[in-house]
């Protein structure tokens, strides 16, 4: 009887310096060479495309994450290591993962991964990425020094392509676009004669001026920053001086996301450009005397403190109308902000909302109401069917690597037995390394491979949950305490829809929860799921892995109408 084949899942990814769509394919056909020579059967692959491997924010490596963890697959190829991650910690987490799911890592270049690897590669990798970076950037600064685009594109100018006599392109030319350089004098002109960014910004949209997005015109895009030196209004480059490097970018190892920060002004790089002035030299002066002083002082205030919600549900409310957000109009009121930015052109939603009032029938909601013990049971009963099927698929799995290794230790037991009947030794021993190899490495996998056992959700979910919101919402207040109370009931609201009312001049809220985070902090509460234990007696389960996996893309978040 033939061995099964083990599993394999493709991964690969093509970053934006390779600027080749195609290149995903070729490593795809690449590594489903490699797996036919190794005798893998490919039953997964995932990708992303035209995305960074400095960041693990990747749809396709998430997915790969999950279902690693799901028994779906024995075996993880790609093209390199480089093509998992290009971030020395990140390829670390990556490999620790795989670990840890029994999942090792194979490479059409570098063969079976090791931790030596991990540690040669992933510090190649990093410095390769930083040598990349530091290269980019000497050659922007010297097109910035030649009075070139060193990367974006202003409001108001156009790209102009050129070729040398040689028929190479020079990058980084610019002309003024007429149309465009006109709203930038208006916008200047407005300002200077006392309009506010908000009424520039509506009369754009009234006459449906496109914006620089492409999108509608907002305040924020013609105030911005003076500090920065964004928006409309503190771009130097229209009074023909170009500052580059202002800001530098780096990676919030926490979200993944680039976060801006100011150069100190000996590190900008400032040339003079006067054949792309658009804005004179007195309008200019004019509207930096209408902005004032420009305020420096620092702030003793953590950058972590500063980026709190100032409200118990900032930023999680949206716009019935037209999506956009609902802000803070005074000192106790939330608006739609598009309504009150941008004008009517853009939303008509002029009602607003008492902060008290928001918050008194949110947490109302989240009390009495979000935890419907009918949607409870509904998806309780579609998570504990799906999570069974997992843990069938994982048993099934582990039924062939119990399998297989009985097989190894059979068919290494008879080479034994036959050097005792008198073969020689040197005519198996390759053979009996290969079988005991074989079998250490199906120990390790079957160590990391789950029993299977059945899910059964406490029957009391709803009344747990609703206990433990009690306890968070008396939280709220002057005790200890209160923060880690106000970001557990965040976690639960997932979107706050405020629409007019059909009668009266109320605000209807809709409120989405995310039905994986109620069940979740009922399971905090109580033991959400139960199995039995060792000695047979019934033990608390820990779902908080787990109901990503289920609960994730697949069930519609809980919504109530307040």
């Amino acid at each position: 009887m033939s061995q099964p084949r083990l599993r394999a899942a493709i991964y690969a990814r093509y970053s934006t310096d390779l600027q080749r769509d195609a290149s995903v394919e070729d490593q795809i056909r690449d590594c489903t060479d490699y797996a036919k020579a190794q005798g893998l059967e490919v039953v997964a692959t995932y990708s992303d495309r035209a995305i960074s491997g400095a960041s693990l924010m990747r749809s396709g490596m998430q997915a790969l994450l999950r279902d690693a963890r799901g028994g779906t697959f024995d075996v993880v190829v790609s093209e390199a290591l480089d093509r998992l991650s290009r971030n020395q910690a990140d390829i670390a987490h990556i490999y620790q993962e795989f670990c840890f799911s029994g999942l090792p890592i194979e490479t059409v270049a570098d063969g079976l991964i090791s931790e030596i690897h991990i540690g040669l590669k992933g510090t190649m990798n990093a410095l390769q990425l930083k040598d990349i970076a530091m290269k980019t950037h000497r050659g922007l600064k010297g097109r910035a020094l030649a009075g070139k685009s060193a990367g974006g594109k202003a409001y108001g100018y156009d790209l102009k392509p050129q070729l040398t006599a040689s028929g190479d392109l020079i990058r980084g030319e610019r002309e003024i676009n007429p149309e465009e350089a006109k709203i930038v004098r208006r916008i200047f002109q407005d300002y200077a004669r006392g309009l506010s960014p908000k009424k520039i910004a509506e009369a754009l949209n009234t006459e449906g001026v496109p914006a620089p997005s492409g999108r509608h015109w907002g305040a924020s895009t013609i105030h911005g920053n003076r500090q920065r030196g964004s928006g409309i209004l503190n771009n130097e480059l229209y009074t023909g001086r170009q500052v580059w490097n202002r800001l530098r970018y780096v990676k919030d190892p926490q979200t993944g996301k680039r976060i801006s920060r100011l150069n100190p002004e000996s590190e900008w790089t400032i040339t003079d450009v006067p054949q792309l002035r658009i804005v004179e030299q007195d309008l200019w002066d004019a509207v930096r005397a209408r902005q004032g002083e420009l305020k420096t002082a620092g702030t003793k205030v953590p950058v972590w403190d500063r980026r709190r919600p100032k409200t118990l549900f900032s930023g999680l409310m949206a716009c019935g109308c037209c999506g956009g957000g609902f802000a803070k109009i005074s000192k106790d009121s939330f608006g739609c902000s598009p309504a009150r930015n941008k004008g009517a052109a853009v939303c008509s939603n002029k009602r607003t909302i008492k902060q008290a009032d928001l918050e008194a029938r949110v947490l109302d909601a989240l009390a009495n109401h979000l935890m419907d013990p009918d949607a409870v049971q509904i998806f309780c009963e579609e998570y504990t069917a799906e999570r069974n099927r997992l843990k069938a698929a994982a048993a099934g799995n582990r039924k062939e690597k119990e399998q297989a290794l009985a097989r190894a230790k059979r068919d290494h037991q008879k080479l034994v037995d036959a050097i005792i009947a008198g073969i020689p030794a040197d005519q198996v021993k390759d053979r009996m390394i290969e079988l005991d190899t074989r079998r250490q490495q199906l120990e390790r996998e079957l160590e990391h491979t789950p029993a299977p056992d059945t899910v059964v959700f406490h029957p009391s979910m709803a009344e747990a949950y609703r206990e433990r919101v009690s306890r968070l919402i008396q939280t709220l207040g002057p005790t200890e305490g209160m923060e880690e109370a106000k970001e557990a009931l965040r976690a639960l609201v997932e979107r706050i829809v405020l629409t007019p009312a059909a009668e009266g001049a109320g605000l209807d809220l809709t409120l989405e929860g995310d039905l994986a985070g109620l069940l979740r902090l009922a399971a905090g509460a109580e033991g959400a799921d139960t199995k039995k234990a060792p000695d047979g007696s019934s033990e608390a389960f820990d779902i908080s892995e787990e109901i990503v996996l289920v609960a994730g893309a697949g069930f519609e978040p809980a919504t109530f109408r307040l």
